[in-house]
């Protein structure tokens, strides 16, 4: 089922276990089948065996040490072991290990990374260059896509999957497909649905028999990396953040919800996260907003008093 590369058992029945039992993404799947994959390549180099059943945590341990050798950022490395970890308690449910070698072992640690969403003056710099452009079936796309992900906080898998028949223009809906199959509806602002009826007019004029709501010049379903180079080519010329991507429209989503006061619990049944925890991440952003609140509405504010 995931061919491109040497299989040693038990891996295909663990990337089975992943995809019909865990309901992971394809792309998921993948990474997790790589990062094991290059495991065993380096047992099979060092140690002569690549059986996973066997290993123990001595030979993962030279296994981590190497990739720190190589420069590999410690992030990186922890998400390699969070797949080996995740292999290994799948071999201890189908009993097939009675410990798991990575039982005791630690994180490596990561400088905590602070994501800086784009500002409400550069997300309406970007709008309004899109509102400005000619309405031909590539601006009005790439307005639709920024727009939309701005509106709803989707991520871009979650865009590039969306279908037609998740879009409801009877009652200014979105169904939206989350991770694992998890589905969220979420309501659309009336300019933003505008927005997406001028795109659909011209949509039909490009032959495609794909149900993807949003599809390339040639009518073929979208692809990441056109997401990424249609945000960077408005973004680039508003902003200087380093990173732009539509994770980041999606942290500036929540940011600016959070800023004017909305439920936290709102913002994550909005961004479709199963639980507080993931949704908190983005409260940093908020703190100064906070601030000034607390500033203005405490009775022992200087600025009250």
């Amino acid at each position: 089922m995931f061919p491109n590369g040497f299989f040693f058992m038990p891996l295909p029945a663990f990337l089975d276990y992943l995809l019909l039992e865990k309901n992971y993404s394809r792309l998921t799947i993948i990474a997790y089948q790589k990062d094991i994959q290059s495991f065993q390549k380096y047992c099979l180099i060092t140690f002569d065996d690549a059986d996973l059943i066997t290993k123990n945590y001595v030979q993962i341990r030279s296994w981590i040490v190497s990739l720190v050798q190589q420069n590999i950022s410690n992030r990186t490395i922890n998400r390699k072991v969070s797949a080996l970890k995740s292999l290994y308690k799948f071999l201890l449910k189908t009993k097939q290990i009675e410990e798991s070698p990575l039982v005791g072992h630690k994180s490596l640690k990561v400088a905590k990374k602070v994501q800086v969403p784009f500002s409400e003056k550069e997300m309406m710099q970007v709008l309004s260059i899109l509102n400005s452009l000619d309405p031909t079936f590539e601006n009005l796309r790439n307005k639709a896509i920024i727009e939309l992900l701005y509106s709803t906080g989707m991520r871009r898998a979650e865009l590039i999957t969306l279908k037609i028949s998740d879009v409801n223009f009877a009652n200014n809906t979105l169904k939206i497909s989350g991770k694992r199959n998890k589905e969220r509806y979420v309501p659309l602002l009336s300019s933003i649905v505008v927005g997406l009826q001028n795109y659909v007019a011209l949509r039909t004029t490009h032959a495609t028999q794909e149900n993807y709501f949003f599809v390339t010049q040639k009518g073929k379903k979208m692809y990441a990396t056109l997401v990424y180079r249609i945000i960077n080519k408005y973004f680039s010329s508003v902003s200087t953040k380093v990173k732009k991507s539509p994770h980041v429209i999606r942290h500036a989503f929540a940011t600016h919800l959070l800023n004017e006061g909305a439920d936290l619990n709102a913002v994550k049944e909005l961004l479709g996260h199963s639980s507080l925890a993931s949704t908190q991440v983005y409260t940093h952003s908020s703190l100064k907003k906070i601030k000034e609140v607390y500033n203005q509405a405490h009775p022992r504010s200087t600025k009250k008093i």
